[in-house]
């Protein structure tokens, strides 16, 4: 008897996987993503999974996020992990950008489907490897505002065409909270913002207590200027009367100026859509220090804690500690595996078939095989997903095989030379005579 030690098949925590009956859902969901996007003119591109870790740090705190890459039996002197996997697609986008600039066409309208990687604790909606869905427009100099509109739309009419409970995308601008906070005096306005981007995690108070700390690193603020830094968090609204609500609270800059007229544009253009779906939320403030403008985030509106199922911003440069052209741009990200993990666990997906096979051909007999391959290639060349029995067996038995995988159709090639072929429909168990150079079921899989 072997003394090998068995080991028992247990999940990693944060590394969510399916059964194929709900992967083949989750498929058709990247289908519908991947559609939307090319809507609207946007070419798909990949990324290596890994990045330089200096490129994947030169912006925002993340060091503590990045997962990096050792040889597990690496020389003596190669113990310094150099390479890290990409924790979001938006960084690596900037490298490719500048490693191609002159092969692109500008603006350059981009997507991309890949998985990424964070160092996180493993908790409801979040997970340690996750699928995001990207699209970002980079352009050379100056990317036009209305770009900033269209993302939002993009995501609205994709989200819209998907079963998922109501959502709301909130917009606001960096530009409207970095300029209020100069206007109140404020020396670190990018502190403040991490520390107000914190509030839909701890609220009011924990944001209350961080912005008045005065230890290193921390704001320090007075307590007239947390009361406003607040009260401006606290302004919502789906149109752009937001715009005056700000403005009624005393403070005054350039850049807040500069900041609200671009939110009041984007708002604007988007005032088409059904009212609420869009809302101007000035407690948005993303945590990554490379955005500049305009930021989303979008949850569910059943369960806002749940964490963003959408978000992204604009950032003036990010492409620029590669190439000494100014490249900025602006982008959106649709948080699948979120959205997906959430509704499965909720029991709101609907299986999908265990398998894409439209039509199974059995084996009469081992001596049968051949007319069997045959007939399954006339049904591959007519557009069925078709595969064959593995092996010659009762026909019970392999009818019962295609029906526990879910495939519609079986076919019974001629059981002896100058017979008939038939197909049983396995949903309504009704078998006829057919022809496969004729035969018009339509495929279930279509």
């Amino acid at each position: 008897m072997s003394d090998q030690r068995v080991l028992r098949p247990t999940p990693i925590s944060g590394f969510p996987e399916w059964l194929p009956e709900i992967r083949s859902v989750e498929q058709r969901w990247l289908d519908h993503i991947r559609a939307g996007f090319e809507r609207y003119g946007f070419a798909s591109v990949e990324t290596p999974s890994v990045e330089n870790l200096d490129v994947l740090m030169a912006k925002g705190e993340t060091s503590q996020e990045v997962y990096t890459l050792q040889r597990l039996q690496g020389d003596d002197d190669d113990t310094a992990a150099r390479l890290g996997l990409h924790f979001d697609l938006t960084v690596p986008f900037a490298r490719y950008v500048a490693q191609h600039f002159n092969e692109l066409v500008f603006p350059f309208k981009r997507y991309q489907i890949q998985r990424v990687w964070r160092g996180e604790r493993p908790q409801e909606g979040r997970y340690r490897e996750f699928t995001q869905c990207d699209i970002d427009v980079i352009n050379v100099d100056n990317v036009p505002l209305h770009f900033d509109a269209e993302l939002p739309r993009i995501v609205h009419e994709i989200l819209s065409g998907l079963d998922i409970p109501s959502w709301t995308i909130n917009i606001n601008n960096r530009k409207v909270l970095q300029g209020f906070y100069e206007g109140l005096g404020i020396d670190d306005p990018l502190a403040v913002i991490r520390a107000v981007d914190k509030l839909h995690k701890i609220g009011e108070e924990g944001v209350r207590a961080i912005l008045a700390d005065t230890a290193e690193g921390h704001p320090g603020l007075t307590e007239e200027q947390i009361a406003a830094c607040l009260e401006l968090a606290r302004v919502k609204g789906a149109d752009t009367s937001v715009i005056d609500q700000v403005k009624k609270l005393g403070v005054t800059s350039e850049l807040l100026a500069e900041g609200l007229d671009e939110l009041g544009f984007v708002l604007d253009s988007l005032s088409d859509l059904p009212r609420g779906s869009v809302v101007a939320d000035l407690s948005i403030a993303r945590g990554l220090d490379y955005y500049t403008g305009t930021v989303y985030e979008a949850s569910f509106d059943d369960d806002p804690g749940y964490g963003s199922i959408c978000a992204g911003g604009r950032y003036e440069d990010l492409a620029g500690q590669f190439i000494k052209r100014k490249l900025p741009g602006v982008g959106i990200s649709i948080g699948l595996t979120r959205i997906f993990a959430k509704l499965v666990a909720d029991g709101r997906i609907t299986a999908g078939r265990c398998c894409p096979t439209d039509v199974m051909v059995v084996v009469p007999s081992a001596e049968r095989r051949d007319e069997s391959l045959r007939t399954a290639a006339l049904l591959r060349e007519r557009g069925f997903n078709t595969e064959v029995f593995h092996q010659a067996a009762k026909l019970g038995k392999q009818i019962q095989y295609a029906s526990k995988k879910g495939v519609p159709f079986v076919w019974f090639p001629p059981f002896e030379e100058g017979g008939k072929h038939e197909v049983k429909d396995l949903g309504t168990g009704e078998q006829t005579e057919a022809d496969p150079t004729t035969w018009t079921a339509r495929p279930a899989s279509a």
